[in-house]
């Protein structure tokens, strides 16, 4: 089954910091963009073998509000 699941991206001078905010304890990183993804979807796929799928989908039902970068002067 394909699910829809938001995940969030930091970048710091190390790289790639990446996390799931509706998958509680669901992170990981990379070097480089591409890399965190990869590993983030592989992180994704290992969590929910882990996770009863009544609760999954309780989990994924979950309204995230997302925000965008604002440049002030």
């Amino acid at each position: 089954m394909a699910y829809k699941i938001n995940i969030v991206f930091e970048k710091d001078e190390h790289g790639y910091y990446v996390y799931a905010p509706s998958l509680p304890g669901c992170h990981s990183q990379g070097d480089s963009f591409e890399e965190a993804m990869d590993n983030i979807k592989e992180a994704i796929e290992l969590y929910l073998e882990t996770v009863p799928w009544d609760e999954v989908d309780e989990m994924l039902s979950k309204e995230i509000l997302t925000t965008m970068e604002v440049k002030v002067a």
